[in-house]
């Protein structure tokens, strides 16, 4: 029987002041908690399964986590979910400690103001997915840490390095490598590739890119529009662009 403080304190997870002030974060259902745990770059600090996917663990892995496992009932899981069904499994682990952002001679993104939950999630698996290590974000970007963007990164989360910052001096202090701008109205991205050493800059769902940061890129690119959507995703555009510039 877990204690109503207990709970009250993981269910203040779901809320980023609380995540900021405990250092902790959430992550729900088997296969995140798998990843994250055999990843090995976050610690686990609890984890509060159903007895059926405990008894379902290899040995190997049941080792693991033995220390940090505590068997629930469905009705005090569903408590601790974040989505309306549980996923067998709610595992608290404490965020990791960002690193200095080395720009030098290797692909960095930048995001200015990105929203929603699932579009930084999968901007992240991306990035993780053609090997670019640091992304900095500004700071009214997305927690990397809400659940929704957690369950989007799967273990990725702990390969990518992802920074905060006021993006304008950042981009100043870093104005010696190549910055790239993602603009409606910029050089067709074909015209890029085998692109080492570079900052790419990836704007707001609904707003694109704030004016003041265009201005700092050497050259804006643009994904060729064919047809008649007036623009793609954050997500589904910066995979478009790091594969383009990677090969």
């Amino acid at each position: 029987m877990i204690s109503k403080a207990k709970i009250k304190d993981i269910q203040s997870l779901q809320h980023k002041k609380f995540r900021q002030e405990s250092n902790l974060f959430l992550a729900e259902g088997p296969k995140v908690i798998n990843e994250l745990i055999l990843e090995g770059n976050i610690q686990c600090k609890e984890i509060f399964a159903l007895q059926k996917w405990v008894d379902s663990l290899e040995t190997n892995f049941h080792q693991l986590i033995e220390d940090k496992l505590i068997v629930v009932s469905a009705f005090e899981l569903e408590k601790l979910a974040t989505y309306a069904t549980p996923n067998n499994v709610v595992g608290v682990f404490e965020q990791k400690a960002s690193l200095p952002v080395n720009v030098k001679d290797q692909l960095t993104l930048v995001l200015d103001d990105i929203q929603d939950p699932g579009n930084m999630g999968t901007i992240i698996r991306t990035a993780d997915w053609f090997g670019v290590k640091n992304i900095v974000c500004s700071l009214n970007t997305v927690d990397i840490y809400n659940p929704k963007v957690v369950q989007s990164t799967m273990a990725s989360l702990g390969r990518v390095n992802v920074v905060y910052h006021e993006l304008l001096p950042w981009l100043n202090q870093n104005h010696d490598e190549k910055i790239l701008a993602a603009t409606l109205n910029g050089k067709p991205i074909q015209a890029f590739n085998h692109v080492n050493g570079a900052i790419v800059l990836i704007g707001n769902e609904a707003n694109g890119l704030a004016p003041q940061l265009i201005l700092k890129a050497d050259e804006e690119i643009t994904i060729p529009k064919f047809g008649n959507a007036e623009s793609l995703n954050a997500a589904m555009a910066t995979g478009i662009i790091l594969y383009q510039l990677k090969v």
